[in-house]
């Protein structure tokens, strides 16, 4: 079917397979929003929720940041935030309403804040209130547009001397991705499309992703886009802390375990992650699934989470049209939007 291009497009009625290959240009866009602080940043809190916190965790790892960093997921913000706090508001939808009210509470602590948005009335807020709107195109599903908010996060960031990242890296990484991206197209046979065969190998499956420290971004976007794109279960940990706990799990009953594990492993991580990969599988070998081992291409960090965020995109797409699904659309969360008023 994945070979078959009448009928990928009947069912990818919005091109979320040419929306994936796109988003590499997203690493080079320009905003035209500037952010100065109004005394020293000593700590840094981005509140997001879904597909606008994710671009957030992809911060954990690279690039590393010389201040303290929180994700807030949810209506409360840190009790530490203040005045020496750089408070990032990121919503594509600029609707979350976790993160609107996450936003008024670092306004009644004095946060100095700046908003990451595509419209809706966060982008509102940011104008009225005149902080800086590094706005991001619509027309994208949250989880498409990570790049874009990692590259607005970096040109927050690296001016004020926040992280030793800058754009030049984040360009050169988009040239590298657009000589990789045209062998995941449509147009590629699966004999020779690794995302199509790693989405035939999920099918019917619930997914279960793991990747050490470095790579667990690229797995979380794995996690998020099996379920909004795929329309699948999935979930997601990391080494070395799921020799800690879930690795107990696998141990016992049932022994026919309708999963898929998928495993990204990084010849960057820690010496002892990779050595953790190794044992696990041996000491789990007829007690789950054999992993699917993914080793990321590329030299560096960005390389490699880029690289495996694309391919995952690519694959939770193909895997979205063998479930016979539209990629797109989230009708369940609208619903569920409604229903919360």
């Amino acid at each position: 079917m994945l070979d078959d291009l009448t009928k990928i497009h009947e069912r990818d009625q919005e091109d979320a397979l040419g929306v994936a290959a796109r988003q590499v240009q997203y690493l080079t866009a320009d905003f035209s929003a500037q952010f100065s602080a109004s005394g020293e940043i000593r700590n840094v809190v981005l509140a997001g929720m879904g597909g606008s916190a994710l671009p957030g965790v992809v911060l954990n790892s690279w690039p590393v940041l010389t201040v303290p960093f929180e994700i807030a997921r949810g209506y409360a913000i840190p009790n530490y935030v203040g005045p020496n706090t750089l408070f990032i508001s990121s919503s594509y939808s600029g609707n979350t309403e976790e993160t609107l009210e996450a936003l008024q509470h670092a306004e009644e602590r004095g946060a100095q804040i700046t908003v990451v948005a595509a419209g809706g009335k966060l982008a509102d807020a940011a104008r009225a209130k005149n902080y800086p709107l590094f706005e991001i195109p619509a027309g994208i599903q949250p989880r498409m547009a990570t790049f874009y908010f990692v590259n607005a996060f970096i040109k927050i960031l690296q001016p004020l001397g926040l992280t030793v990242a800058d754009t030049i890296e984040l360009a050169a990484v988009a040239d590298w991705l657009q000589g990789v991206v045209p062998s995941w197209e449509a147009t590629v046979p699966t004999a020779q499309n690794q995302a199509k065969q790693i989405a035939q190998e999920l099918m019917g499956k619930t997914v279960i992703m793991y990747a050490g420290p470095l790579l667990f971004p690229a797995a979380n976007k794995w996690k998020i886009c099996m379920n909004e794109n795929a329309k699948n279960t999935a979930w997601v940990n990391q080494y070395p802390e799921f020799n800690h706990n879930e690795f107990i799990g696998w141990s016992s009953h049932p022994l026919e375990k309708p999963f898929a594990v998928v495993e990204l492993r990084s010849t960057l991580e820690h010496p002892r992650v990779q050595k953790r990969f190794e044992v696990t599988e041996q000491l789990l070998s007829g007690k789950r699934p054999a992993p699917l081992v993914v080793v990321p291409q590329g030299e560096t960090l960005l390389q490699q989470l880029a690289w495996s965020i694309v391919l995952g995109d690519f694959v939770s797409v193909y895997l979205a049209l063998l479930n016979g699904v539209d990629p797109t659309p989230v009708d369940l969360v609208e619903k569920l939007k409604v229903a919360l008023g």
